[in-house]
């Protein structure tokens, strides 16, 4: 027995896809994927799923033959292959996916790790030189100022008369 429970969870991940309007059919019906399939006597969630499960451009080449084989000129106008790239990008991403997925996904790691590893050693650069320059700094005061600065010092630490 099915758990209409996880049925229909697994139906509504696909209401994006199924209610997203192809366009107008001949009588400025809206058309939608669900009515579309629909006329073509085809199960609406269940090519949904086998659609989901193919990659991205087999997918769509599939929708847009079922695009264009819409009866009594239901898809007059309608360019079926731009139609279908629109639709595909609704649909969940499965497991017959996962390797383009894979894929895309370990491209866009490296470019992430690169990234920031470009952005640590500019960091780090910044930081050397920041501290360079305190150094720098640092160590060009003037002795006299160093002497001077001494003096106040000790000054501020010895009693008024003791000097002598």
């Amino acid at each position: 027995m099915i758990n209409s429970d996880s049925a229909s969870r697994r139906a509504c991940e696909f209401d994006q896809f199924l209610f997203a309007p192809i366009g107008e059919d001949r009588n400025d019906t809206p058309l939608s994927v669900l009515s579309a399939l629909a006329r073509l006597d085809v199960d609406p969630w269940h090519e949904a799923a086998n659609l989901a499960r193919l990659p991205g451009k087999t997918a769509t080449q599939r929708l847009a033959s079922l695009i264009a084989a819409l009866p009594d000129g239901s898809s007059q106008g309608l360019d079926p292959g731009t139609v279908a790239v629109r639709l595909i990008a609704l649909l969940p991403r499965r497991a017959g996916a996962i390797i383009p997925l894979r894929q895309t996904l370990l491209g866009a790691g490296l470019a992430t790790r690169f990234r920031t590893v470009t952005s640590v050693i500019s960091c780090l650069i910044v930081v050397v030189f920041v501290l360079g320059i305190l150094r720098f700094n640092t160590t060009r005061q003037p002795l006299a100022q160093v002497d001077s600065a001494h003096a106040s010092a000790i000054r501020a630490v010895l009693p008024s008369g003791g000097a002598n």
